[in-house]
């Protein structure tokens, strides 16, 4: 696995909890909410997480900031950010030859409301000690990629997205 950088999660967690929502921050051109974007349609958005924990590391979320998936979406959008959670994941199979994509949503009322999915591509030969929930805490530290990589890693995403096509 790539050697990770300590990581300063309590200023991260008092920044979600405090601040104003980086999705929409983000969406709206805020330049210090900046991601780099993979996909986006009037419903959705794909975009790098600024603090991977592993290469490829991407979020996906609908556009309008909604917090509860049970009352905040509908029956149909839910499978429509599904339906690009599951093409970003078989992008993301392919661009980074993953054994495994792990999905998985967090937030809360409490910070980083604005609903969204976690889609991680999991390297193949990762000892099993350092998969799954390991794989993915920040705790553990980030990768601290160039912005010039984090770039050529959306672009490749986002055109094995566009040849996947619908």
């Amino acid at each position: 696995m790539m050697d990770r950088q300590p990581f300063d999660l309590a200023s991260l967690t008092k920044a979600s909890q405090t601040g104003p929502c980086f999705i929409c921050k983000m969406l709206a051109g805020d330049p210090g909410y900046r991601h780099h974007v993979i996909a986006e349609d009037e419903f959705v958005v794909a975009f790098l997480s600024k603090y991977p924990t592993l290469p490829g590391y991407t979020i996906v979320c609908p556009k309008a900031h909604i917090e509860d998936l049970a009352e905040g979406l509908t029956p149909d959008d839910y499978l429509k950010l599904q339906s690009h959670v599951h093409r970003l994941s078989r992008a993301l199979k392919q661009v980074f030859d993953a054994e495994r994509i792990y999905v998985l949503s967090l937030g809360s009322q409490s910070g980083n409301s604005h609903i969204h999915w976690h889609v991680v591509p999991l390297p193949k030969g990762v000892p099993y000690e350092q998969q799954q929930y390991h794989a993915l805490m920040a705790e553990n530290g980030v990768l601290k990629l160039p912005d010039a990589e984090m770039g050529d890693i959306a672009a490749r995403i986002a055109a094995t997205l566009a040849a996947l096509g619908d």
